[in-house]
């Protein structure tokens, strides 16, 4: 495969499910050697395009072609140097770490003399060697998550789909499993990653698609995707008390500046005058008698702009981060 030409070349995709539209016409490429962000809110359509581009459906629609290989024809050629992780581990709890990666390297059709090899060295860069010998069953979520990962590297893959890595992590385990993921680009492999952890996207990706309704809204770097937002005033203010019950009757007196709830203490106010906006916000705790606990002026984040391209509130974008939401 040329080096110019890229890994993931999209034109046009659609999929329907009976008259639901899950995939609307849409056109994007990957490079090789970068990571791509795909990300957009619940049922934007991010799995849906995943599954069509690693064969499990077929677009109604449009064109697509994976490591120089035309879907859906040449879907068991482009297998043979792509990695899948699924949101959900597939891997088998009664068998060990170090079984596991074997079964899945005779799954890919591994040489037998490496089997064995490459799945010690993968467990020692993941840093489960030393519990190789131990059943999945027995391993921590990031563990789980890391030799889920592991496996899907067995075939040394010059692709790989990651759908929400770090999903229901601590920060600990996500930190970690972040750095992995760096270290794999930093060896050539082309990833394209889903989550919904714009803080992660941030950290990673070359890259972002934003989907919204089944449509690529956006494509652009992270940099250039929080300029976007950087033209407008972003205030946060915590009080000391409970502002949710306030937000609808503070907005109403901010004029062309928009609040956004962030939890029950604390507000992000976007756009407008600065000074009024802190005026308005003054009074306002002064005639519901809810002190201020602090104000600040903050840089705009991937996922303010995300919140803004998207057209979701804070609250919404909370809701989209908590585990077992539904997905398309």
């Amino acid at each position: 495969m040329p080096e110019s030409e890229p890994a993931i070349l999209v034109d046009g995709l659609v999929k329907r499910y009976g008259e639901l539209l899950a995939v609307d016409h849409i056109s994007f490429q990957v490079n090789q050697g970068e990571i791509y962000g795909f990300l957009g809110p619940n049922g934007s359509g991010k799995t849906t395009t995943i599954r069509m581009l690693v064969g499990l459906a077929q677009p109604d629609e449009g064109r697509a072609k994976v490591l120089g290989y035309h879907l859906p024809a040449g879907i068991s050629q482009a297998k043979r140097y792509m990695g899948v992780v699924p949101d959900v581990s597939n891997l088998y709890d009664e068998l060990s770490a170090l079984d596991n990666l074997i079964f899945m390297a005779r799954l890919y059709g591994v040489a037998r003399e490496e089997q064995k090899k490459r799945a010690e060295q993968l467990l020692r860069d993941f840093g489960l060697y030393e519990r190789r010998k131990d059943r999945f069953s027995t391993f921590s979520r990031g563990m789980k998550r890391a030799l889920t990962i592991a496996c899907a590297l067995i075939h040394e893959p010059r692709l790989l789909f990651l759908d929400e890595p770090t999903t229901g992590l601590d920060a600990a385990a996500a930190r970690s499993l972040r750095s992995l993921i760096s270290g794999l680009r930093e060896k050539g492999l082309t990833i394209f990653l889903t989550t919904h952890y714009l803080e992660e996207a941030d950290l990673l990706c070359d890259r972002i698609a934003i989907l919204v309704q089944g449509r690529i809204v956006r494509i652009d770097t992270p940099a250039h995707l929080k300029r976007l937002v950087q033209t407008e005033s972003l205030v946060e203010f915590t009080f000391q008390g409970d502002i949710l019950p306030l937000a609808k009757e503070l907005e109403s007196r901010l004029g062309e500046a928009k609040a956004a709830v962030i939890d029950q203490n604390t507000i992000r106010i976007y756009g407008g005058d600065p000074a009024e906006v802190f005026d308005t916000i003054f009074q306002f705790s002064k005639d519901k008698a809810i002190g201020i606990e602090a104000a600040s002026t903050i840089r705009p984040s991937l996922e303010d702009a995300f919140l803004k391209i998207a057209g979701l509130s804070p609250r919404v974008m909370a809701a989209e981060k908590s585990p077992g939401k539904g997905r398309r």
